[in-house]
């Protein structure tokens, strides 16, 4: 979803936008980005996306970053807010991070985030059509 250009003018149509479900997985969603989401300050590549996206569909998210920024009250705001915006938190893991450190911050396995995309898929689709 980052490609070279920033955010795209000439993007598609609303209209032809197929995307069913938005899910973040890079490691710099929580610990470069979430700030700027929270703080409406979009000018990152990428972080327009998530504005531009149809808030009638569900955004997951993964944050990613080391034990101590995890651990900070600041960050515990960031993730309320966007969980309070309607977005789905796909809670990180503890486990040996790249640091070095050991404790919670590691980003969910895959299987786990796949997981959750069904899950979040399924219940969508199963509430639209009652």
């Amino acid at each position: 979803m980052e490609s070279n250009a920033s955010c795209p003018a000439d993007a598609a149509p609303l209209a032809k936008r197929q995307f069913r479900v938005l899910v973040g997985v890079t490691g710099s969603v929580a610990a470069l980005k979430l700030p700027l989401l929270v703080s409406r300050l979009l000018d990152i590549p990428g972080t327009c996306v998530i504005r531009a996206w149809d808030c009638r569909k569900p955004l997951l998210f993964c944050p990613a970053m080391n034990t101590a920024m995890w651990e900070h009250p600041v960050t515990a705001q960031q993730v309320g807010l966007l969980k309070a915006f309607g977005y789905v938190e796909i809670p990180c893991v503890v486990k040996k991070l790249v640091c070095g450190d050991e404790g919670l911050g590691a980003m969910a396995e895959v299987g786990t985030i796949v997981d959750k995309v069904k899950e979040v898929l399924f219940c969508r689709g199963s509430s639209q059509q009652s």
